[in-house]
């Protein structure tokens, strides 16, 4: 199947593994572009040095388009950043912050940059400082989606720009891909569908869980890392959101954020004053997230189903069996065919 960003990316389908931390590892992503998908390395829990070696790691294991994704309002983003621009990761992926220096950097070595995006405002920005693409994410999306659902949100976006658009939430198979190529989309981005596979690191406890859970069974909300963030439906999720960060959030942040200076690198009070000095708002923020990282980490590695957290899409509910990231590629595409051939016979 071929679109813009097939022609974009080099890739033979137009399926995004998503940047997940601890799941969109090495071997992920080899998997995901081996499949011809375009895997994306997560760098959110590595360090610089991490973030090169995981590069090294991927190159080892694929000659295919690969790329990785930094979410600029973490610590060490900016690093993990520099570091794939070094290694002339073939396609990055930046969110939550202004990624125009990526740009500026990528296109000296031919690299292709896209943007992950809630709104159109941000869509426009990021074409006008030289995006190559964005990414949209909608409601229904694992993690941090705005309100707006992927179904309003493709069009509005592909309305007013004129770099390909890929779409993040709401697609875990055939039908979905074919739905955002009829909005105005070129791709999807797939988290929820391919964590859910043979080859992810995630714990099998979860994966399981993920298979037999509804599409109603997430939680939407502001308080479990900040932001508007979509979460599994478990007691520990209900737990984390019923009371964010008070009565005792800010006196576990400060253990859980030694936990990420320690992970990203940076020494302690770096990290505090950094933050400090970066004012009130993003403070709480960085809270915030220093818990939720370490709910996630739980979740993800240990598969701890009381204590853990794990960030899902409302697709969970349409997922029944744990197949092989090749198996999950081929058939999406297979399905979307059959889908766009077969809807001239639906009209009469």
């Amino acid at each position: 199947m071929k679109t813009r960003i097939t022609e974009l990316l080099g890739i033979e389908h137009p399926i995004i593994l998503s940047g997940m931390s601890w799941i969109s590892v090495p071997e992920m992503v080899a998997a995901v572009s081996n499949a011809g998908g375009l895997g994306l390395l997560a760098t959110g829990a590595l360090n610089a040095k991490e973030t090169r070696e995981s590069v090294h790691r991927i190159k080892d294991l694929t000659d295919k388009p690969f790329g990785g994704n930094a979410s600029l309002l973490f610590p060490g983003a900016a690093e993990n950043a520099a570091v794939m621009l070094e290694e002339k990761v073939p396609v990055i992926n930046f969110s939550l912050g202004k990624g125009d220096w990526i740009v500026n950097a990528a296109n000296e070595y031919g690299g292709k940059v896209l943007a992950t995006v809630t709104n159109s405002r941000h869509a426009k920005r990021a074409q006008d400082y030289g995006s190559h693409g964005v990414i949209v994410t909608g409601n229904e999306a694992a993690a941090h989606g705005e309100p707006p659902t992927t179904f309003c949100l493709v069009p509005s976006v592909a309305d007013v720009v004129d770099i390909p658009v890929i779409a993040a939430g709401g697609v875990g198979d055939g039908r979905g891909l074919a739905a955002v190529l009829a909005l105005g989309g070129e791709g999807v981005a797939m988290g929820t569908r391919l964590m859910a596979t043979k080859e992810s690191p995630l714990h099998e406890n979860f994966k399981k869980l993920s298979v037999e859970k509804d599409v109603y069974d997430t939680i939407y909300s502001k308080k479990f890392d900040g932001l508007w963030c979509r979460v599994q439906d478990t007691p520990a999720a209900r737990q984390a959101t019923k009371h964010g960060l008070f009565p005792f959030g800010y006196l576990r942040a400060i253990p859980n954020s030694r936990s990420i200076a320690k992970q990203v690198g940076l020494p302690y009070w770096k990290l505090f004053m950094g933050v400090l000095a970066s004012g009130w708002e993003n403070a709480r923020q960085l809270a915030y997230m220093a818990n939720a990282f370490k709910q996630i980490r739980v979740a993800t590695e240990l598969g701890d189903l009381e204590k853990g957290v794990l960030p899902v899409g409302q697709v969970q509910g349409l997922m029944h069996d744990i197949p092989t990231v090749q198996e999950v590629i081929e058939r999406t595409v297979k399905e979307a065919e059959e889908v766009i051939t077969n809807l001239q016979k639906k009209l009469v």
